[in-house]
C-alpha cells in the first residue's frame, strides 16, 4: 500500500537506500538496504552481505535485525520499525514477526527486484503474503529505494543468486 511517509520516516527510507548502495560498491551483495529504528532514532542499519559471506540468509533486514538485537541485548524489538530499500523478501518477513516488529516500511516492491534478476515474485507465489497478521506493511520513497536496483543492473561483474 502506498502512503506519504513523515520526515524522519523518508530520511530512514533513504539511509537503507543508501546502505543498499554502499553494499553494492563494496561487492558485499545485491541491491537491498535496512534500517532498524526506535522512537524515530536509529539503532542499527545494515546491506545485503549474500556474496560477501556466501550465506543466503545474510540479508539487510536480518543483518539489521541481528544488529539491533545485539545492540539493545534483546530478542525482542517490539517498538522498532523496520525500514527496507525493498519488500521483505518470506525468510525476513518470517524474522521480522520473529522479532516483534509490528511496522515495516518499503522502498521497491517484490516485483522490482524480479525484473533485475531476484526470485522475490516466485517465494511470493508459493507462500500466501495476505495471510500474515498483526504486521503493517507500508510502502514509501519507491523512486529512491529503485536507485540501488538500477545501479545493480549496470553493474557488469555482479553474480546472480
Amino acid at each position: 500500500m502506498a502512503m506519504a511517509c513523515c520526515k524522519n520516516d523518508t530520511k530512514l527510507m533513504r539511509m537503507a537506500a543508501k546502505e543498499a548502495q554502499n553494499g553494492i560498491r563494496k561487492g558485499f551483495g545485491g541491491p537491498f538496504g535496512a534500517v532498524v529504528a526506535k522512537g524515530g532514532i536509529v539503532i542499527a542499519k545494515a546491506s545485503n552481505e549474500v556474496l560477501r559471506t556466501n550465506d543466503p540468509t545474510m540479508h539487510a533486514e536480518i543483518n539489521a535485525i541481528r544488529k539491533a538485537s545485539k545492540k539493545l541485548h534483546t530478542f525482542d524489538l517490539a517498538g522498532c520499525v523496520l525500514y527496507s530499500s525493498c519488500m521483505p523478501c518470506p525468510m525476513c518477513l518470517a524474522a521480522i514477526k520473529w522479532a516483534n516488529i509490528k511496522t515495516v516500511y518499503y522502498g521497491a516492491t517484490a516485483k522490482d527486484a524480479d525484473e533485475i534478476g531476484f526470485r522475490d515474485e516466485i517465494f511470493y507465489g508459493e507462500l500466501s503474503i495476505d495471510k500474515i497478521q498483526n504486521l503493517e506493511l507500508i510502502q514509501c520513497e519507491r523512486e529512491v529505494c529503485l536507485e540501488p536496483f538500477v545501479t545493480w543492473a549496470a553493474k557488469s561483474d555482479k553474480i546472480g543468486y
